[in-house]
């Protein structure tokens, strides 16, 4: 077991109450849930642009690596009174509704990760405009599961988003893909950007059939690289930029220097354990929401190739 020496946190400088601390959750590296609510404690303010005012689905790891998970949409039971919340009714389960939980309070953070949510899952919209997402993600999703082939699947999808005069940026998933965002302009609903995300999917992919797919089937894609286009589906979401993953070594959601994009990254190599030391060199997502487009030019140029 790799045991890293670490000073806690005070309880009294967190603004809650963290319930068996010392239960470990990462048994390899000795990783604490304590650890976990301090990193998001620690991280907080560069976390806090990417889930804002969103609206959240809980993946709860009551256990970390050692149990099982499971997802859950509505508020849970034991989170701090006056937790934001957005209520959406669903119309295909009969008019159900959900309180989800909306992002955007270092004390609610803190008190989901006392819960066991070791990822972040967020949606790409607002909660007071839940259909009008803000960012265009592409999951890259490698069949061999190696980090190499999203890499080059990542530079193929940047050179297509740069023929659409679109701005891109790139993290590691904190698995063994990568996702590649694409800040946008509010105004399109849902839909359209899923219709363009697909769209622009078949559309690398074609270039690159012995590479890329778009095939939904594990079976057809035949361990080529997934493009991904349905975490732009209303009400998905996606792993926000410094989450945490419930994966060996805590590896974190990295955003990246397009330069840093080689097949030799190891995603792995970004974890809670040293990730301070990555907070010292200058963010390559600062001017994200500052880089926001319309994508009204860049739909119509898709649809003439």
């Amino acid at each position: 077991m790799t045991m890293a020496k670490r000073t806690h946190t005070s309880p009294g400088q967190l603004p809650i109450v963290v319930s068996n601390p010392d239960k470990i959750f990462w048994p390899e590296e000795g990783y604490t849930k304590m650890d976990l609510v301090e990193y998001y404690n620690a991280i907080f303010p560069k976390l806090l642009p990417y889930v804002k005012d969103r609206i959240l689905t809980l993946e709860r790891c009551p256990d970390g690596m050692q149990g099982e998970c499971f997802f859950q949409k509505q508020i849970p039971k034991g989170m701090p009174p006056g937790t934001p919340t957005k209520r959406i009714p669903h119309e295909h389960n009969g008019g159900e509704v959900t309180d989800y939980v909306v992002g955007g309070s270092l004390t609610t953070q803190l008190a989901l990760a006392n819960l066991g949510c070791i990822p972040v899952h967020v949606m790409a919209s607002r909660a007071n405009s839940p259909r009008q997402p803000d960012w265009v993600c592409i999951d890259i999703d490698p069949g061999s599961g190696k980090f190499a082939d999203a890499a080059r699947a990542g530079l193929h999808v940047k050179a297509a988003l740069d023929d659409l005069k679109l701005v891109s940026f790139a993290k590691t998933s904190g698995s063994r893909g990568m996702h590649v965002w694409v800040p946008i302009r509010v105004g399109p609903d849902a839909d359209e950007i899923l219709a363009f995300a697909e769209a622009f999917g078949a559309h690398v992919a074609a270039a690159y059939p012995d590479e890329l797919t778009v095939e939904h089937s594990v079976s057809a894609r035949r361990g080529r690289v997934y493009l991904d286009p349905f975490r732009n589906a209303f009400g998905q979401t996606v792993v926000a930029p410094y989450s945490v993953r419930r994966r060996e070594k805590a590896p974190i959601s990295t955003p990246l220097k397009w330069s840093e994009v080689k097949p030799t990254l190891v995603p792995s190599d970004f974890n809670i354990g040293n990730f301070h030391k990555r907070l010292k060199g200058s963010d390559p997502w600062e001017n994200f929401f500052e880089a926001r487009q319309s994508m009204k030019d860049a739909m119509a140029a898709l649809k003439r190739l």
